[in-house]
């Protein structure tokens, strides 16, 4: 089972006086985007604004939780990984990295990095795992990499291949150096064998809603988000082996489909690459 224990009342109560309500928050809209209950008037407010500005992006939340599960499910059974740092996490929903590895291979261990109060919240109650596997939950920022690193390691082994997962994480972190950086330096610790999976909003001539739809979240919202093209997008994999079909879409990334028409576009993008 996990090693996460029950929420205390202590931890609960702390959890929940760092929960600003008065603000949207994008891990409780994307939540809302997604059929979720875990979020506030306010986040379905903003949610709903951001909508009219750009009608598909409820799409790109389901999207880029399909690419997840095509992406987790590849890993397990093609490359036979059994390791799993989610950095990221979001609010728990259907189909969790957890969930769909241990789905195949029940051994499975995962660890989810959040900071986010109400993510953690949720992650303790809503997380658990086979009798085989492991889950864990680090309550950390992506910018601590020595503090996750240390952390998972009593849950992960790190002379073993392990599938690092930077989901729609990265657009938080507006300084490029700092962001190629941190990826950089998370996969340097991983081993040979060991994947990046990432996904990443981007701007882009055809999509001029989107930047419209960004622009307002980051005069609202809370985080900040940075969009990039996707050539940008593409340089987080440098110096990796970057499967087929590249980054794409995330609608577009092998897709499970049998009518032969290919997947509609939406700006969030994203690839898996494998480090040599």
């Amino acid at each position: 089972m996990t090693d996460n224990p029950a929420a205390t009342n202590d931890v609960a109560v702390s959890l929940r006086a760092r929960i600003n309500t008065s603000q949207p928050h994008t891990a409780r809209i994307w939540n809302y985007w997604l059929g979720g209950k875990d979020n506030y008037e306010v986040d379905r407010a903003a949610g709903d604004q951001i909508r009219q500005l750009h009608p598909g992006i409820g799409e790109y939340a389901r999207a880029d939780r399909l690419f997840l599960g095509r992406a987790v499910r590849h890993l397990v059974e093609e490359a036979g990984i059994r390791q799993f740092l989610d950095v990221g996490t979001g609010l728990p929903t259907a189909d969790n990295t957890h969930e769909v590895a241990q789905r195949i291979a029940p051994e499975s261990r995962i660890v989810y990095v959040d900071n986010d109060p109400l993510v953690l919240a949720h992650a303790r109650a809503l997380l658990t795992s086979t009798p085989e596997g492991r889950t864990d939950y680090l309550d950390e920022d992506l910018r601590n990499v020595d503090a996750i690193l240390e952390h998972a390691s009593k849950t992960l082994d790190f002379s073993e291949p392990v599938a690092l997962i930077l989901l729609g994480v990265v657009i938080f972190i507006g300084e490029d150096d700092e962001a190629y950086g941190l990826v950089r330096t998370l996969m340097d610790r991983l081993p040979a064998g060991s994947h990046l999976v990432l996904s990443h909003t981007v701007t882009h001539p055809s999509m001029p809603d989107v930047d419209e739809a960004v622009k307002f979240w980051n005069e609202h919202g809370t985080p900040k988000l940075t969009q990039r093209t996707p050539t940008d997008v593409t340089r987080f994999f440098d110096g990796f082996q970057l499967l087929e079909p590249g980054v794409v879409s995330c609608s577009r990334w092998r897709p499970e489909h049998d009518n032969g028409a290919e997947p509609e576009e939406v700006a969030m993008f994203g690839g898996v690459a494998r480090k040599d």
